[in-house]
């Protein structure tokens, strides 16, 4: 007979995880529409790694967040090495030697995971090396140091859209604890100084002509910035409310190639319109405000610091990935997580879902309460 604690059912989120269970479904019936012309496969791959990323998220909720304390430094050393594996013996997918085949029907992206490891770094940072700040430079050496690492094996890949999301998520974290402002003024004088020698000198022109492919799509139309033309042709063409499910034509007729992954939210703008769009965003919203309110409620810095994480891993997701696909931002290869089709960054993202579940699930351990089973 298994021992069940009743108070891990009693302070289980359950709003959370249904807001999340609703996004998962939201993506799954819009990834039907996008994959319906190409047989489904896609579609049913993603509904397997539903079932697998819920599974994951609740037995992560489960885990006593003190456990994933003590053993932070090794998940972010394992993570590391098998981002320096993927150099080796990574296969290459859309011009990115980023993945790692397993038995060879599948693949896993290790750059996905290395946010969930940067995170718990950085929240054992903050926890166990200083009391609190505003922190100088000097103080942030090793944390930069941890997270220029992954960078910089992202970048070798080469990946920048993940590498990007890395930084943005690690920046909020150290900017929510607090950095003194000569520092932010100090740091921002050596990056801009660093950009012209880079421009001019480090950079081979093919680098500089896919950097301003990447800054403006209409260089290359039938390139590079090909699927950022036809995404907003496909969210403008979708009006206030849509086309109707499996009614758009720019998604019918896959004028888009990335409708599925990147470009997964052209989709249901155009069928849904700017209401299901905005909707769409809402839950996002939702979500978001539901991780920093979970960080709020914390009753330690590492729980705080791994919810602040998890918030601006979906914040800089989502508003990167609807920037793009609106052409309101450059297109950087940035999936909408739990919206676009993907096993790895789905089930990272499900997997950061259970840690914000498991702060809320397990404070009574900090308590010191004794177990009850049933």
């Amino acid at each position: 007979m298994i021992a069940v604690d009743r108070r891990f059912l009693r302070n289980f989120d359950w709003f959370f995880f249904a807001l999340v269970i609703a996004v998962c479904l939201l993506g799954l019936q819009n990834l039907y529409s996008a994959s319906v012309q190409t047989g489904l496969f896609t579609f049913k791959r993603q509904v397997v790694w539903f079932v697998l990323g819920a599974f994951a998220s609740f037995s992560v909720s489960l885990i006593d967040y003190r456990v994933l304390e003590r053993y932070a430094h090794h998940l972010y050393v394992l993570c590391m090495f098998f981002l320096l594996a993927v150099l080796f013996v990574g296969k290459e997918v859309a011009g990115s030697t980023s993945w790692i085949s397993i038995g060879g029907a599948v693949s896993i992206q290790p750059s996905e995971f290395a946010k969930i490891a940067v995170v718990l770094a950085l929240a054992r940072f903050y926890n166990s090396d200083y009391e609190g700040g505003p922190y100088s430079l000097a103080e942030l050496i090793k944390p930069m140091a941890a997270v220029g690492v992954p960078v910089g094996l992202i970048l070798l890949q080469p990946d920048l859209g993940t590498s990007l999301m890395v930084l943005l998520i690690s920046a909020t974290i150290v900017l929510f604890m607090g950095v003194r402002i000569k520092s932010l003024l100090l740091l921002a004088v050596l990056i801009a100084g660093l950009c012209y020698p880079t421009w001019n000198y480090l950079l081979k022109d093919y680098q500089r002509e896919r950097i301003m492919t990447f800054l403006d799509p209409s260089r290359d139309p039938l390139g590079a910035g090909y699927n950022a033309i036809q995404s907003k042709v496909a969210v403008g063409s979708g009006g206030l409310l849509g086309k109707g499910f499996m009614q758009g034509s720019q998604t019918q007729l896959r004028f888009i190639p990335e409708q599925q992954t990147d470009f997964a939210f052209s989709v249901i703008a155009e069928e849904w319109g700017f209401i299901g769009a905005a909707f769409t965003v809402v839950l996002y919203f939702l979500l978001i405000l539901w991780s920093l309110d979970a960080a709020s409620r914390a009753r330690d810095k590492f729980s705080g610091v791994v919810c602040i994480g998890v918030a601006a891993m979906f914040f800089w997701h989502t508003v990167v990935n609807v920037g793009m696909v609106t052409g309101l931002l450059p297109v950087a290869g940035v999936p909408l997580l739990l919206f676009s089709y993907g096993g790895s960054s789905f089930l990272s993202a499900m997997i950061a879902v259970g840690l914000v579940l498991g702060v809320k699930v397990n404070r009574f351990r900090a308590s010191g309460d004794t177990i009850e089973h049933a």
